[in-house]
């Protein structure tokens, strides 16, 4: 099979690869960026069947279903380009399968984006809560015009938390489980979750029905490594909190964010709330000046064992 042959140095190799490149380089231009592809392909279909506010609507079957069936096309064409591209890398030197998988691969997991996007929240409050809020609004989707200085730190490191699994270790796990077919489909997963998988009304249209296929099929793919982000934070706290944890995930209404979040909050002592949502570890400290900078240099921490890990790997195929 596509994925059966590639041996785990190659694939640890490969993670190396993209978490150097992503450390070094970032983001890719935006035109050549595979997931800004899945994203206008995602936003073109989805104005196609998510109804407008305001008139006349499918019934909740036919919203479903339709958006189920363009989610599954849409994995359908991402699976198929990323096999054949794993295929065709197959064919290479080792060294180059190495480089090319990592070169493909890096677009679908991104630390340094989110590290630096949380790092220059702290950065604006220092400014102003005004201009922590403008840019905590480019991290949440909810109002922020309301938020106190206490109340950003909380969105921020509570996105940091979450997107520690979708953006890094999800990836990951599925690369390493499936290759870069799986890689491209968790990353359309995740990304249809964040165009699709509303309750209620997003840009002047309805999307409970039209993508709750969305939702849910991204619940299922984060739904372990949710847990192993959860487990590695509370590793990096020498288990601080993890016998809480799993009554402190079951806040959240997500069945995967919770965890990650959970953790951080308990590592840390800190209270993560979200008015009327979830308050995790309502006996922590509100978070202060001090704790974004904390808890990237905990995250960042994580990281930097997954390449460990993956530097074991190498080490023990090559010997």
């Amino acid at each position: 099979m596509w994925f059966a042959a590639t041996p785990v140095d190659i694939l640890a190799g490969a993670m190396l690869v993209a978490l150097l490149l992503d450390y070094c380089f970032g983001e890719p231009p935006v035109r050549w960026h595979p997931v800004v592809w899945m994203g206008n392909y995602l936003g073109r279909t989805g104005r196609l069947f998510a109804p407008e506010i305001g008139k006349p609507s499918p019934s909740v079957m036919a919203q479903f279903i339709a958006g189920a069936v363009a989610w599954c096309v849409g994995v359908v064409g991402v699976f198929t380009l990323a096999a054949v591209l794993s295929m065709w890398v197959a064919q290479a030197h080792w060294v180059f399968q190495v480089l090319l998988l990592g070169l493909l691969f890096k677009p679908m997991m991104a630390w340094r984006v989110l590290r630096d996007e949380v790092h220059n929240v702290e950065q604006a409050l220092q400014g102003s809560l005004r201009q922590g809020q403008q840019q905590v609004a480019r991290l949440v989707s909810r109002d922020v015009n309301s938020l106190s200085e206490a109340q950003v730190r909380q969105a921020a490191i509570s996105t940091l938390a979450e997107n520690l699994n979708d953006s890094v270790v999800a990836p990951l796990f599925w690369f390493a489980l499936l290759g870069l077919p799986g890689a491209a489909v968790y990353r359309f997963a995740n990304t249809a979750d964040a165009m699709w998988g509303y309750r209620g009304e997003r840009a002047g249209r309805t999307w409970t029905w039209a993508g709750k296929w969305a939702a849910r099929a991204d619940d299922v793919l984060s739904w372990v490594p949710a847990r192993i982000t959860a487990l590695l934070i509370c590793l990096l706290f020498k288990g601080r909190g993890l016998f809480q944890l799993p009554g402190v995930a079951q806040q959240t209404p997500s069945p995967n964010g919770g965890w990650p979040m959970g953790a951080l909050a308990l590592g840390m002592n800190i209270r993560l709330e979200k008015k009327g949502v979830y308050c995790l570890n309502v006996q922590g400290e509100v978070p202060r000046s001090g704790h974004i900078e904390a808890a990237l240099h905990a995250c960042a921490q994580v990281v930097v064992f997954i390449a460990v890990i993956c530097m074991v790997a190498v080490l023990w195929g090559v010997t």
